[in-house]
């Protein structure tokens, strides 16, 4: 990696956490996971020596991929659609912090049911909402399915711990400031969630480079940053 390419991610890692810090609740910092899809490992690595720990990725052979040449405490968040056929093969790395992108009973337990032996910490997952209604996104739509799953996941999955609620919103929504339909969505299935389980504490996992500022505002604990830490992203070929 060159000299200029490991200053200009330090320099944008750096912008990106200040931001995140000024707009986060006062006493509190939410979790930034740095979006490596697509781009190398040396990146990655360069972010780790500037003490960045958590990453997320889209695609299960690239985390695969990655997490075995890149440091082992690493926590490594995973944001794309789950297929199930894909779960045995993800639930297997080691250092998996994280499944944000949840939505079927047979995912969760193919992820509870295949993580290594030597795990000693449970795999986090958040549900995905389907904020925006739009047909294009993943995630659930009807809160009768989210209870349904969430109760799953609590009383038949004990290797999994229900952190929380994760969406990606419309696009256009991110222009809309504070008052962003999505996050206030998000927000009001928290608490019909927490209701329904007698539960306090789920996280929310929402706001990404274009308005994660708006969402932190709007009570984010967790966002998802790509570009304004790596800059633009090649195409997949």
């Amino acid at each position: 990696m060159s000299t200029e390419r490991k200053a200009e991610l330090a320099e944008s890692l750096s912008e990106i956490r200040s931001r995140v810090m000024q707009a986060s609740a006062p006493g509190t910092t939410a979790t930034l996971v740095a979006v490596s899809k697509y781009k190398p490992a040396s990146d990655i690595q360069a972010c780790y020596e500037e003490g960045q720990r958590d990453f997320g990725e889209n695609y299960v052979q690239e985390l695969v991929d990655k997490a075995k040449e890149l440091p082992e405490d690493i926590r490594w968040h995973f944001i794309g659609t789950l297929q199930s056929n894909k779960a045995k093969t993800l639930a297997a790395i080691p250092n998996l912090y994280c499944v944000q992108t949840l939505t079927s009973a047979k995912a969760a337990t193919l992820l509870n049911n295949n993580l290594p032996e030597t795990r000693t910490s449970p795999l986090n997952v958040l549900l995905q909402i389907n904020t925006s209604g739009e047909d294009s996104k993943s995630g659930l739509n009807a809160n009768e399915d989210l209870t349904k799953l969430a109760r799953h996941i609590i009383s038949d999955c004990p290797r999994l711990h229900l952190q929380g609620l994760m969406t990606i919103g419309a696009l256009e929504q991110s222009l809309s400031g504070d008052d962003n339909a999505d996050f206030v969505a998000l927000k009001k299935t928290r608490e019909f969630l927490q209701t329904e389980l007698e539960k306090d504490g789920l996280l929310l996992s929402m706001g990404m480079s274009s308005d994660f500022e708006a969402a932190l505002r709007a009570g984010s604990n967790i966002v998802r940053v790509g570009t304004g830490i790596f800059g633009a992203r090649a195409k997949k070929v």
